[in-house]
């Protein structure tokens, strides 16, 4: 463990910034004989529902330049088995607190979740994912509008022992808005962005690539626009959060933690390499050497002292 690398979330110490992000990593399982996962900072878990899901016809996966378009639809066992039988494994490979990355069609569903989900010993977080573009009712549907949003939130943490961390949605036109409702709700933290909508065209079926039409778009070439909306929430919520979006590289996790993430996750790169995180958090001391940089949480610092001063 390397002290310059750790970070507090949400009260809860970590010893690097640095987390698979959900739909990405599976339930961490599929990872353990790449690496020793213990080097991770968390890992947040795939995607879980109330009711077992299937997820959206194939084709789900495509290529584009400098990044991919998915359209899983939120394939996985349901709550019961991820608390019964996946979290309990998981437990035996990652020793420390873990991302419950939750989603739904609906408020109720959201609870009911949350309530299965956050008595797993090794739950330490609840990200409550109100963005994925992926399905065709809830999800999205509730976290474009910031007053539903701020009943979801509000609904979860009615019920909630553990921090509740808000997942947004980047296709919206404001994006401050919606999180200031859920802070205003009593989230405890943002985690943004998830995927950005888009799709392909195949020029000889003259279909879509993906089976779905649209999916959700990742991968480095979002990058820049995953930092502007970082930016911006960071400097108008007074929780922490977690930044998302293209992130392949040491230089990209400093970046993002200077535009005011407290930590930040990892997608895309773990499919196109698997040791993408554990080579990320490896490079990081010397990257922060090359810069200057003494301790990582310090960077978070940046966006708060542009808040505290009025920056525009």
């Amino acid at each position: 463990m390397n002290e310059r690398l750790r970070v507090t979330l949400c009260g809860i110490p970590m010893d690097n910034p640095v987390i698979p992000s959900s739909g990405t990593f599976g339930f961490g399982l599929e990872m353990k004989d790449f690496y020793d996962l213990d080097i991770l900072g968390s890992i947040s878990i795939k995607g879980t529902t109330l009711h077992p899901r299937f997820g959206n016809p194939t084709p789900r996966i495509a290529e584009v330049p400098s990044g991919v378009l998915n359209s899983v639809g939120l394939q996985n066992p349901g709550a019961k088995a991820v608390y019964e039988e996946e979290l309990p494994e998981l437990a035996k490979f990652f020793h420390k607190p873990v991302i419950a990355n939750i989603g739904g069609f609906s408020i109720e569903e959201y609870v009911e979740t949350t309530c299965i989900l956050q008595e797993a010993e090794n739950v330490g977080w609840l990200e409550i994912n109100i963005s994925c573009p992926n399905v065709h009712a809830g999800g999205m549907a509730l976290g474009t509008d910031p007053v539903m949003a701020g009943k979801v939130t509000e609904a979860v943490k009615k019920v909630a022992k553990k921090p509740v961390i808000m997942k947004l949605t980047p296709n919206v036109t404001d994006i401050v808005s919606l999180a200031k409702a859920c802070e205003s709700a009593g989230a405890d933290g943002i985690s943004l962005i998830n995927t950005i909508q888009g799709m392909r065209i195949n020029l000889r079926t003259r279909k879509p690539v993906l089976a779905n039409t649209y999916g959700g778009l990742t991968g480095p070439c979002i990058f820049p626009v995953a930092l502007r909306m970082v930016h911006q929430v960071a400097r108008n919520v007074d929780i922490p959060v977690i930044g998302i979006g293209g992130i392949s590289s040491a230089s990209d996790v400093l970046e993002m933690m200077m535009a005011g993430a407290t930590a930040v996750q990892i997608g895309a790169a773990n499919m196109v390499n698997p040791m993408a995180c554990k080579e990320i958090i490896e490079a990081l001391p010397a990257e922060m050497d090359r810069y200057g940089i003494e301790n990582i949480r310090d960077l978070t610092e940046i966006a708060k002292e542009e808040k505290r001063k009025g920056a525009n």
